[in-house]
């Protein structure tokens, strides 16, 4: 079992780089808005109600997938760097599946601020994201968000031994994934 954990600020190209990697490769994509958009039908994500379904639908189903024959599962995550329970968070998700004899790979992407304004109005994003579609309000919390937290990682933060950082700025996500493929022989 194989878990990618693909992680950035938002409108990085977590998804999208993960839509690439799932195609060239035999591991399913599981991206963060799955579950953020179902629950939003009910509760906003930023409740107490949202995030407490959100995070629980995302249990069941690693829980699900740590115990199957899947060959993997890509997730994709914004990790607030400045927020312990993020931390934690990983750390619980990841060790699930290393406790199941998963090998863990952690993907992180950084791109400029101004790309990733651009790619949040593309449209493989608002398609597969409804709760980004008001992109008045998603460019808002873009912004919002680099006031409040830091998004990618410090040198030498990660020391995990599979992990990799890439600036996909000027990179289209069939390189990334190529990238990471190669990297991790996946």
């Amino acid at each position: 079992m194989k878990f990618v954990l693909v992680f950035g600020p938002q409108a990085v190209g977590k998804m999208t780089v993960g839509q690439e990697l799932a195609k060239i490769t035999d591991l399913k994509l599981f991206h963060n808005h799955m579950t953020i958009d179902l629950v939003s039908h009910f509760f906003d994500y930023g409740t107490k109600e949202g995030k407490r379904l959100v995070r629980l639908f995302r249990q069941e189903i690693f829980e699900e997938i740590s115990k199957s024959d899947l060959p993997g599962i890509i997730f994709t995550y914004v990790w607030a760097f400045n927020m312990q329970e993020d931390w934690d968070y990983v750390h619980e998700v990841t060790e699930l599946f290393e406790s199941k004899g998963g090998t863990v790979y952690l993907v992180e992407l950084e791109a400029d601020v101004e790309e990733r304004l651009e790619r949040n109005k593309s449209s493989n994003r608002l398609e597969h994201k409804p709760t980004k579609r008001d992109i008045d309000w998603s460019e808002s919390e873009l912004k919002n968000s680099l006031k409040q937290y830091r998004l990618n990682s410090l040198e030498g933060e990660i020391k995990h031994s599979n992990y990799i950082k890439i600036n996909n700025t000027n990179l289209s996500a069939e390189e990334v994934a190529e990238i990471i493929k190669g990297k991790f022989q996946l």
